[in-house]
């Protein structure tokens, strides 16, 4: 299982993640926005890494990322980055308010549940493999299921953004946003229509502690 690791890896913590899985960078940026040092265990996603049998010995799942932290092993972004804020909650990527809060979950849930399972890998494998669609059909299946989700994104960050998502200092929402945009121009879908949750991404990534979490800054990014 090949190891690339941060310096010093000081708070123990192991992410088992694969560079350009969108998942993954979710959980990276929220550890760099916190300043907390971690090493990394690739998983090839385009080799099937992470069905390897040791993998799935960590996570039954068979998806990245994994994070190991003092003997456990946690699964699912959404619940990764909740850990995280529990652990470190300085500086907080959760709003003190229950109501500003349930707002930033909200966003979280409409990447991580509503956009990014149907334009997942696999799911475009299956579509592919499965029911015979060719890459027009599949690339017409990713815009219009994250087109569906940002149209309602914008709308959020129109009532409640700042200069990010939610209000003037970065949230858990822009975690799980950034990569959206980012896998969103990498199928080279239109973002023209959601200009302000475009200014959203790229303030989180004007940030050098994001832009170390960036796909391209990965040790195992393909050159």
């Amino acid at each position: 299982m090949p190891r690339h690791g941060a310096a010093g890896a000081m708070s123990g913590l192991v992410l088992h993640g694969y560079w350009r899985s969108s998942a993954s960078y979710r959980v990276r940026l929220a550890l760099a926005l916190k300043g907390i040092d971690y090493a990394q265990v690739t998983h090839d996603l385009r080799l099937g890494e992470q069905s390897a049998p040791d993998y799935l010995a960590l996570a039954p799942h068979g998806l990245v990322p994994a994070l190991e932290h003092d003997g456990g092993v946690l699964i699912e972004s959404p619940a990764i980055l909740e850990w995280i804020e529990a652990r470190w909650p300085s500086p907080a990527l959760l709003p003190g308010d229950p109501d500003a809060a349930a707002m930033v979950r909200a966003m979280v849930a409409l990447v991580a549940c509503d956009i990014h399972p149907l334009a997942n890998l696999r799911v475009l494998k299956t579509l592919r493999q499965d029911f015979g669609a060719s890459e027009d059909q599949v690339q017409a299946w990713m815009a219009d299921w994250i087109g569906r989700g940002f149209t309602a994104l914008e709308s959020l960050v129109a009532r409640h953004g700042g200069r990010f998502a939610f209000g003037d200092h970065p949230t858990l929402a822009d975690c799980v946003i950034v990569p959206q945009v980012y896998n969103a121009r990498r199928f080279a879908v239109p973002l023209e229509a959601y200009p302000r949750l475009v200014a959203a991404a790229e303030a989180l990534l004007a940030l050098p502690a994001a832009g170390a979490a960036h796909p391209d800054r990965q040790p195992d990014a393909a050159g």
